[in-house]
């Protein structure tokens, strides 16, 4: 079991950053058995979507809508992963989600953070 936990969400206005952080907690080989970590994204109204992931070997890939201006990283230890927001926009307001996929043998499993706000003002 993997328990994934978001901070860093607030309001913020347009042109302004933040800093989302999500760690990831729960037993040993579960923690090892994480070969991505994302951040997603659901606006009122809409359906959720990726924003940016990181794999185990540090690849990365970003949605078009924010290639340039968000920034996916992870901490040494593996089990924390960072979204460096930037210029932000209005339409970045949502509820940011982190997201963990694992692998054990004979089984695949994704695990969701419970959510941060974001609220971008104009």
């Amino acid at each position: 079991q993997v328990l994934l936990v978001e901070s860093g969400g607030g309001l913020v206005q347009a042109g302004g950053s933040l800093r989302l952080s999500c760690a990831a907690s729960g037993d040993i080989s579960s923690i090892n058995a994480i070969n991505f970590m994302g951040w997603y994204r659901q606006a009122p109204g809409k359906q959720r979507e990726l924003v940016a992931h990181i794999t185990s070997g540090d690849s990365t890939n970003y949605a078009d809508f924010v290639k340039g201006r968000f920034t996916i990283s992870r901490a040494n230890a593996k089990n924390t992963v960072y979204l460096q927001m930037s210029s932000l926009k209005p339409e970045d307001t949502a509820v940011y989600y982190c997201a963990a996929h694992t692998v054990l043998p004979g089984t695949t499993r994704a695990y969701w953070g419970q959510g941060t706000q974001v609220t971008v003002s104009s």
